[in-house]
């Protein structure tokens, strides 16, 4: 089977070093802070983002880069975004990778493998997404995810390394479609918890999220993505997890500004990175400068920055002109 690197030790990363385990790779686990990542490797837990989950021998938990990667077949970059281009300058030559993030940067507005093709052009890449809780992966409940790249090749690598009976991989060709899906569907569950928070009921919600989904069909396209691939896993099924699903971070977020609390006090009692929070407005802006209209959006990110109340948001949503369905 070969060794895995997994760059990143929060919840999704200690995730999938056990998946690799199970599928019967070694691990290393790649952890920036020394004092969590000895923890780890003594107790066999990432007790602060994922407890209750332990490591299987097979993982290895290192702070360091070039030990992490060397002779990895495959490694798994699964740190924020917002980050990623900085861990990236601190590791040393990468095998082929996969990206385990979504979002849009705030700095140059990239998608995640525009910043690794920044980094380390030519390297042969993909991402890895789909609708996916870490503990449940963790737990080896039953789920699918896409393995999306232009290297078939890779794809079927990737599948081969990481796939059980419990985690079904599907190969993709769209990367760029699974990517806005992966960062938009953040966007649009804080939206629907907005919705949902504000008491304003199911029916709300649901044509929310199936104008949300227009929205990112829309993006996807005029980014060079397709609109098929937001109707699979990394769009539509990722979507309808991330805005129903209580463990998801960015709907509860929007759940709590729903109910009226705070955004940094919603943002202090965290300790892991709720990434529609910085996509948002990153992403409004790769939209805009695409052409692309994206009312939701629009209205999260003007809520999120203290420009509009919650109530003025919504309002402005149901007041736009009537149209036919299918149409922006």
């Amino acid at each position: 089977m070969g060794k895995i690197a997994v760059i990143g030790a929060g919840a999704w990363g200690t995730a999938l070093a056990i998946q690799a385990a199970r599928a019967g790779a070694e691990v290393a686990l790649w952890a920036r802070d020394p004092a969590r990542a000895g923890l780890m490797q003594e107790a066999r837990e990432n007790a602060a983002h994922l407890p209750g989950h332990r490591l299987p021998e097979a993982v290895r938990v290192t702070v360091d880069a070039a030990a992490a990667l060397h002779g990895a077949v495959l490694a798994l970059l699964v740190v924020p975004a917002q980050h990623l281009g900085a861990v990236l300058a601190g590791c040393p030559a990468l095998p082929p990778s996969l990206v385990a993030a979504k979002g849009v940067t705030r700095h140059g507005l990239r998608l995640p493998l525009e910043t690794l093709s920044e980094a380390r052009p030519g390297l042969r890449a993909g991402v890895l997404s789909g609708p996916n809780f870490a503990a449940e992966i963790a737990a080896g409940l039953p789920a699918a995810a896409v393995v999306a790249s232009t290297d078939a090749a890779l794809r079927d690598s990737a599948a081969d390394w990481l796939a059980t009976p419990s985690f079904r991989l599907y190969g993709q060709d769209d990367p760029v479609g699974v990517q806005v899906g992966g960062a938009a569907k953040n966007v649009i569950a804080i939206a629907a918890g907005m919705v949902t928070g504000a008491g304003l009921g199911e029916n709300a919600r649901a044509a929310l999220v199936t104008r949300g989904l227009s929205e990112i069909a829309r993006l996807a396209v005029a980014l060079g993505g397709r609109a098929d691939t937001v109707s699979g896993l990394s769009g539509l099924g990722d979507l309808l997890l991330t805005c129903t699903g209580p463990g998801s971070r960015n709907f509860s977020l929007g759940f709590a500004l729903g109910q009226g609390q705070a955004l940094h006090a919603i943002l202090d009692r965290r300790n892991s990175v709720t990434e529609g929070v910085a996509t948002a407005p990153a992403l409004l802006a790769r939209a805009a400068a695409a052409g692309v209209e994206m009312p939701i959006t629009a209205a999260v990110s003007s809520v999120l920055a203290g420009e509009a109340e919650l109530s003025a948001a919504i309002g402005g949503l149901l007041a736009r002109p009537r149209r036919h369905e299918g149409t922006n």
